[in-house]
Formats: C-alpha cells, sequence, structure tokens
C-alpha cells in the first residue's frame, strides 16, 4: 500500500474515472426522484443492481457478517439517507459537495480499526475541507433543508462505515461484492419502502413510470454501481484507505457544474468558496509527500 501519488497512471485514470461516474449521478437522481419515492428508487436499484448477477458471480469469501454490514452500510443506510435527503430540499449540487465528509469519517475509521494512520497533512487538508461543509451548514436556508443536509452527512457515514466492510472482505473480485452487498440491501430497502411509502404509491410509482426515469435507473445501476464501486473496491484492496477517499472530493465540483449546465442550478459565490475549500483539502490529502520534500529541500538550503 501506498499513498495517493504511488498510484499507477492506469490506477489514477481509473480513481478519476470512478469520481466522473458518481459525480454526474447525482444528475441520475435527481430524474429518478422525479418518478419515483426514495425509498422505492433504492429497491429498485439494489434489485436490479443484484439479480442475475449473483446467479454469475460467487459469494466473495469472507464472513458473512461481513458482507452484511457491506450491504446495510454502503447501500441501505448510505443511499436511503442520500435519497431522502435530496427529496428533503437538499439540492444535487450541494449534495455531492457534503456526502465528502466521508472522506474525514473514513480517515478515523481506518485509523481505529486498521491502524491506517493518516499523516498531519491529510488531517490538515481534511479540517480544511470541513470548512467548506460548514460554509454549506451556514447557508441552509429552512429546516426541511437543514435536515436534508443531516440526513447526507448520515449517508457519508454510512459511506465510510462500508468502506471498511469492504477493506475486511477484501474480495478477489470487487464486483462480486458489490453484486452481493446489494442483495443483503434489497429485501431490507423493499420492506422499508412498503411500511413507509405504503404499497398504493409504490404501485403508482411504477404504473406511471417515464423513459427519463428508466434512464436514470439504468445510470445508478450499471454504471454508479457495477462500474463505480467495483472499481473503487479494486482501488480500496490496493492501497491505504488514505491515499485512496481523497479522490471522492473532486466529485462535488463534478455535481456542481453538472447541476448548473443540466438542471440550472445557482451557483452563488457562497457555494463556489465551499468548493475551494474542499478542493484545497484535496491538494493537502493529494499532495502530502511532495510537500513534505519541499518543505526538506527549503531547509537543507537555508542551513
Amino acid at each position: 500500500m501506498g499513498n495517493a501519488l504511488n498510484l499507477s497512471a492506469k490506477h489514477l485514470f481509473l480513481a478519476l474515472f470512478t469520481v466522473l461516474i458518481w459525480g454526474l449521478n447525482f444528475i441520475a437522481i435527481y430524474y429518478g426522484l422525479k418518478g419515483f419515492p426514495p425509498l422505492l428508487l433504492c429497491a429498485i436499484r439494489f434489485g436490479l443492481a443484484a439479480f442475475p448477477w449473483v446467479f454469475l458471480l460467487p459469494c466473495p469469501k469472507a464472513p458473512l457478517k461481513y458482507i452484511i454490514g457491506y450491504g446495510i452500510f454502503t447501500f441501505v443506510m448510505q443511499f436511503g439517507l442520500l435519497f431522502s435527503g435530496i427529496q428533503m430540499g437538499l439540492s444535487t449540487g450541494l449534495a455531492s459537495l457534503v456526502l465528502q465528509v466521508q472522506v474525514f469519517f473514513s480517515m478515523g475509521l481506518a485509523a481505529f480499526f486498521f491502524a491506517d494512520r493518516p499523516g498531519m497533512w491529510k488531517i490538515g487538508g481534511s479540517l480544511i475541507s470541513f470548512v467548506g461543509i460548514g460554509i454549506v451548514a451556514f447557508h441552509m436556508g429552512d429546516s426541511s433543508s437543514f435536515v436534508g443536509l443531516m440526513l447526507t452527512i448520515l449517508a457519508a457515514l454510512s459511506w465510510s462505515a462500508g468502506n471498511m466492510f469492504s477493506k475486511k472482505v477484501d474480495a478477489e473480485s470487487p464486483l462480486s461484492l458489490v453484486v452481493w452487498g446489494n442483495l443483503v440491501a434489497f429485501p431490507f430497502m423493499m420492506l422499508l419502502s412498503f411500511f413507509i411509502e405504503g404499497p398504493e404509491r409504490m404501485v403508482g410509482a411504477l404504473q406511471n413510470i417515464s423513459l427519463p426515469t428508466v434512464l436514470a435507473i439504468l445510470y445508478i445501476v450499471y454504471l454508479s454501481t457495477h462500474v463505480g464501486y467495483g472499481l473503487w473496491g479494486f482501488l480500496l484492496n490496493s492501497y491505504a484507505t488514505a491515499a485512496v477517499v481523497p479522490f471522492t472530493l473532486l466529485i462535488p465540483v463534478i455535481g456542481f457544474l453538472s447541476a448548473a449546465v443540466v438542471l440550472n442550478e445557482p451557483l452563488p459565490f457562497w457555494k463556489i468558496l465551499a468548493s475551494v475549500f474542499v478542493m484545497v483539502g484535496l491538494v493537502f490529502n493529494l499532495l502530502e509527500k511532495y510537500i513534505l520534500a519541499t518543505f526538506k529541500r527549503l531547509r537543507l538550503k537555508i542551513r
């Protein structure tokens, strides 16, 4: 395992490709929620991500409790909370930014469970990025949006917990873990949708499904879930958590820009300022080795 600067060119491309998929995923979520209530949308996502692939991919060789934990935290909790947060009024652009607090949670959990301790520069970078999240919280104008913000922060915590289970499983095929994790998530989310959203609302959404909703579901399932989480699991198993998770801080930049272009979401100065803090934190995380080497050279020159 190494830090982010030790990624090969191929793996760097895979990391950037993954965050591009996830950044554009918020547009797909927006259109998906236009046609389906959030928990039903999650359930359909999980069902299509699991079937028929569970019959083609073997179950990861790991204790069942880790696979169940991965499915519940990475899928049931993360996406149930995220979709509900957007439904409550948090814009897709802001949701893409707020979800990145998972970087801090992931580093903290990795340090606690795996002794995968980040350096001071990574910690400093995380704190700088957190200022950007604070700016977002300060500008939440109404109670429903603030609830959406809190739900999205909890979704980020769930994602980071799922990352820990992913490292515990250490599956030979990251895609098989994704598929079996979705199999775990599917019945949980169907039951939640049935009891919370109700059968009438579920049937009504299915009867009135539109082409944009279908396309959104296809993107969410096959690109965001299969491709995105398959590549992400591979990278997490190949490098230290602190080396991989900072790449997700690029997601809000893609999320903001795509939401502004496709959905005509406003892009006021405070959103740009929040993004700058997040991006500066990313630079500190990714360039830790370079920054330390530069300071070392400067000290030697001064001497």
